[in-house]
């Protein structure tokens, strides 16, 4: 398989990309899109949560349990004493960092249930469900975390896949086809939890309807097509022989194209 590195350099690069196509399309105000752009990265390399050793898993752990360990401090600060405080967060933190983080793969094994879409669509959903509702950000902004969150996850996925080829050695390893699949077939309990785990998370995420209004607007899309390739120049230096019909309406300094941003919440 893949390794770190190359995972997450290559879902940099992927969600990078996508990244570029959102500024220039002008659907979502700029600070959004770093978060965007995060969720993507982060989903270039969740799939290896489940490898025990791996350091999504570990980073995955630790930040969960930090998080409880200051929900506990917030819950608790005005009930008990100093002392009890920090003992109950070092607790809480001991516990879901190294007991959860065991009890967690023991329960599970390398490209099982999250080396599949079932997952990917979990993971999107679980993104639009956080920027809704934890980061506070217009429904368009938390789909779009989704997508990109999504797309990243896809991209570890088939890497893991085009890595099971030898071409080298011109075989194909045991392992191809056990990267990407719908759920995991061996363990269809896992499949049965993942799947009703995902039916739940979409029911905390918010309208779609923003979000699709947003990517099927029409001037949204001539935009992008206009500014794909270079007018006159390329990198400063003239292409001879091409002419366009709206170089004048450029020239002018004018916009003519409304690309429809995605709101922010008010």
């Amino acid at each position: 398989m893949a390794n770190f590195p190359t995972h997450i350099g290559i879902g940099a690069l992927v969600s990078g990309a996508l990244a570029t196509l959102t500024l220039a399309a002008d659907v979502v105000a700029p600070e959004n899109v770093v978060a965007v752009t995060i969720a993507g990265v982060i989903g270039s390399v969740l799939p290896d949560i489940d490898l025990k050793e791996s350091r999504p898993s570990k980073a995955m752990f630790s930040g969960l349990a930090a998080a409880f360990s200051f929900i506990a401090l917030f819950l608790l600060v005005d009930k008990v004493s100093i002392a009890e405080l920090w003992l109950t967060a070092l607790a809480t933190f001991l516990g879901i960092r190294f007991v959860g983080h065991t009890i967690f793969h023991k329960m599970s094994y390398h490209r099982g249930i999250y080396h599949s879409i079932l997952a990917a669509a979990f993971f999107a959903f679980l993104t639009a469900a956080f920027f809704k509702h934890l980061l506070g950000r217009a429904d368009g902004v938390a789909w779009l975390g989704a997508g990109f969150m999504f797309v990243g996850y896809l991209v570890h996925l088939t890497l893991d896949e085009i890595y099971s080829v030898d071409v080298m050695d011109t075989r194909i390893k045991s392992s191809f086809g056990t990267a990407m699949k719908l759920f995991d077939y061996r363990k269809l309990g896992h499949s049965a939890a993942m799947a009703a785990a995902t039916v739940a998370i979409f029911m905390l995420t918010p309208s779609p309807k923003q979000f699709t209004d947003g990517i099927s607007s029409k001037p949204m899309w001539t935009s992008l097509q206009q500014r794909l390739l270079p007018k006159d120049t390329w990198f400063g230096f003239a292409v001879k022989g091409r002419q366009h019909a709206n170089a004048p309406a450029a020239a002018s300094g004018t916009a003519t194209i409304e690309t429809g941003a995605l709101p922010e919440r008010k």
